[in-house]
This record gives structure tokens, C-alpha cells and sequence, in this order.
């Protein structure tokens, strides 16, 4: 089966070569212009990725994402969900990375199946970093006017968290 597998990209390469050989297309010229086309979308996404990665280092080390969670403690208590997963909640609309590694001491610390650990599982693959994606996304289309689409991620992120908070509880509380 290992063989199979590790045959499969050369098998793809040959079959797209001679579809493209069959076809008169100019396989080189293709694969350049996507690079050239790639590369000109990269340089107008880095702006707003530069950006992007700034405001999340810096809420990171000014505390400022600390101070919110310990504010929403008692009204995530409320409402059923583990208030160690806050970190989690505040940075994965913001981060994946930053939201995967709170995830993660999450789960090193009150065990993979623990309610915690489980919820910020859950959390964690059932969200999406909405602030990355609407800034890569918006800024490849040339879009400025994010108008309601932003909120409503926002919106349909709480959703998921709660969900997901209430789910683990219901399942495995």
C-alpha cells in the first residue's frame, strides 16, 4: 500500500504531462503564469496579513486577552462553559496558531479527556480564525466594505463556541 501511495504524485504528474502533451497545451507556460498569478495574489495579501499578525502579537503581550478572559469568567460560568477555555475563544477567531497552542496547554494540563480538554477540542475544530480568512478572502477579491459579513462571522463563532461547550457538557459533563 506504502508503494502505491508514494507512486501516486509521479503517476499524477505523468498523466497530467500527457493530457497536456494530447491537448497542445503548454504545460511550462501554464505552471509559470499560476506561479506568476500566485505570486502577484501573495503580494497583495501580505499587507493585510502584516497587519493582521501585528494587532494579534501585540493584544498577546500587552495582557489585554488575559484581562478579558478573567472579565468573562463569571458569565461563562453562567451559561455552561469552561471558563479555561476564554483564552481559546478570544484567540481562535484572531490566530490559529495562537488558538491551537492555548488548545494545547489546555489539554496538557487537565488531561486530553478531561470536559476542558474536550471542549477546547471541540472548539478548535469546529471554528474557523474568522478575522484571518475575512482579511485574506476580502483583500484577494478586492473587496473594502466588509459590511455585515464580519459580525456575522463573530456571531456564528459565539454560536459555535457555546455549541460546542454544551455539547461536551451533555455528552461527557
Amino acid at each position: 500500500m506504502s508503494e502505491v501511495l508514494s507512486l501516486t504524485p509521479a503517476l499524477l504528474l505523468g498523466a497530467l504531462s500527457l493530457w497536456a502533451f494530447f491537448h497542445g497545451v503548454d504545460l511550462y507556460g501554464a505552471l509559470t503564469e499560476g506561479a506568476k498569478k500566485g505570486l502577484c495574489l501573495m503580494a497583495e495579501l501580505l499587507p493585510a496579513l502584516t497587519v493582521l499578525f501585528a494587532v494579534i502579537a501585540l493584544l498577546r503581550a500587552s495582557g489585554l486577552l488575559e484581562l478579558l478572559e478573567r472579565m468573562a469568567a463569571p458569565l461563562l460560568r453562567r451559561l455552561g462553559v469552561p471558563e479555561e477555555t476564554g483564552l481559546l475563544m478570544l484567540l481562535r477567531p484572531l490566530s490559529g496558531s495562537g488558538a491551537l497552542s492555548a488548545a494545547s496547554e489546555l489539554i496538557k494540563t487537565h488531561g486530553a479527556d478531561s470536559l476542558v480538554g474536550r471542549t477546547a477540542a471541540v472548539m478548535l475544530g469546529a471554528s474557523e480564525t474568522t478575522l484571518y480568512v475575512t482579511a485574506v478572502y476580502f483583500s484577494a477579491a478586492g473587496v473594502r466594505d466588509t459590511r455585515w459579513a464580519v459580525p456575522a462571522a463573530l456571531c456564528a463563532d459565539l454560536v459555535c463556541f457555546l455549541s460546542s461547550a454544551w455539547i461536551c457538557r451533555l455528552l461527557w459533563g
